[in-house]
């Protein structure tokens, strides 16, 4: 279920959605914004980039839900899981430049951390951390109450600590021998692009993609509890049909923690679907996929897992690609075709329930909006395959 909680945390709040103004007929990508909103989350915001480089923006329901203000339409927000498709494009540049290889193991690059209980990184390589067939089990610490959260969202951790958290537990199957979400595998990727580089993964990620591709609200926070202005507030649901603010808080894995917006997220993967920060040869690892878990699957039927990247079908012919992510407050989905040329950014900052049917119905109503968007009017029809 934690794999359920990490990509697409979403939680009840009773709500109207925001209607088009007076006179105008709402866009399709205002439509799938504000059917998400009456689903009972706070807020969302959508941007659509088209095949022109055109800019759509839909917001619709809440920023703060104490205020009532509205949603920011360039707010920023934590992206979660969408950050390993940013380490996975890191530390598929180092393998372009001979300094790192998919079938190098984590023993050879961080000796002795991969260890126990049936744990062996001898036996996992760099590519099955990126490709979440690594078999390592997540032990991240989580908060299931207001008191919880209240008492511990200023814990440190490091990321030594959280492995060794991972490694007090058995692998979840053998490398290789299945596919599991594993998010302590990323940070593993996060160390070994400290120790191939000699600097932290975040300069690195800075370096080579947030700074080129002129990223201006993309940042990492660190150790700091807060998201940059202009934001949403960030809920989740401890208590059924109660909101609570959870914006202020420190996100202990690392990759979590970065901050962007829609722009900025568009911006990331058209850049990387276009060729533009990575050689054709690893360009091509990256969307070389995998079947995905079967409880995963019943959520995001078709999908599979390349390396950092999700493959979806659109109902329109082709496939698109992207990475949600969703937790501290926030969920994200996204999607871009094939050729970088049309994409998709979507953030809501709460949750619709913890139970199985609230992640599927949350993810089909982001799936509507991100397939709406990238098959839409003015789209050119995706490539097969």
């Amino acid at each position: 279920m934690r794999i359920l909680l990490s990509l697409l945390a979403v939680a009840a709040v009773a709500a109207v959605a925001v209607p088009a103004q007076a006179g105008h007929r709402p866009s399709e990508l205002q439509r799938h914004a504000d059917a998400i909103h009456a689903l009972g989350i706070p807020g969302a915001q959508a941007r659509l980039v088209s095949e022109g480089g055109r800019h759509q923006v839909a917001t619709s329901g809440f920023g703060d839900l104490a205020t009532r203000s509205p949603v920011p339409p360039d707010g920023r927000f934590r992206i979660a899981s969408t950050g390993k498709a940013f380490v996975a494009t890191v530390a598929l540049q180092l393998v372009g430049e001979g300094r790192l290889r998919l079938d190098d193991t984590v023993e050879k690059w961080l000796p002795g951390v991969v260890r126990g209980n049936g744990n062996d990184g001898r036996r996992i390589t760099v590519r099955q951390l990126l490709q979440h067939t690594s078999g390592i089990h997540d032990d991240f610490p989580d908060y299931t109450t207001e008191a919880e959260f209240l008492r511990h969202r200023f814990d440190l951790y490091t990321p030594e600590q959280l492995v060794a958290r991972a490694m007090a537990h058995e692998p979840d199957f053998k490398p290789g021998k299945g596919w599991g979400y594993s998010s302590t595998g990323y940070m593993l990727v996060d160390m070994i692009i400290e120790r191939v580089t000699g600097d932290s993964w975040w300069a690195e990620v800075d370096r080579r993609i947030v700074r080129p591709l002129g990223l201006t609200a993309t940042s990492w926070p660190g150790l700091s509890p807060e998201v940059p202005r202009p934001h949403a507030r960030g809920y989740q649901v401890f208590a059924p049909g109660r909101h609570f603010d959870v914006t202020e808080q420190v996100v202990v894995d690392p990759d979590a923690a970065i901050t962007s917006t829609t722009r900025d997220l568009n911006t990331f993967f058209r850049a990387l679907l276009g060729g533009r920060l990575l050689r054709p040869a690893q360009l091509a690892a990256m969307t070389r996929t995998v079947p995905v878990a079967a409880d995963l699957a019943e959520i995001m039927p078709g999908a599979r897992y390349g390396l950092g990247l999700f493959r979806r079908p659109l109902p329109c012919g082709g496939v698109y690609w992207g990475h949600p992510g969703g937790g501290a407050g926030y969920a994200t989905d996204n999607g871009v075709t094939g050729d970088g040329r049309r994409s998709v950014a979507l953030s809501v900052n709460g949750m619709l329930g913890n139970a199985p049917d609230d992640f599927i119905r949350q993810q089909h109503a982001a799936d509507a909006l991100v397939e709406g968007a990238l098959c839409g009017e003015g789209a050119t029809r995706p490539r097969r395959g």
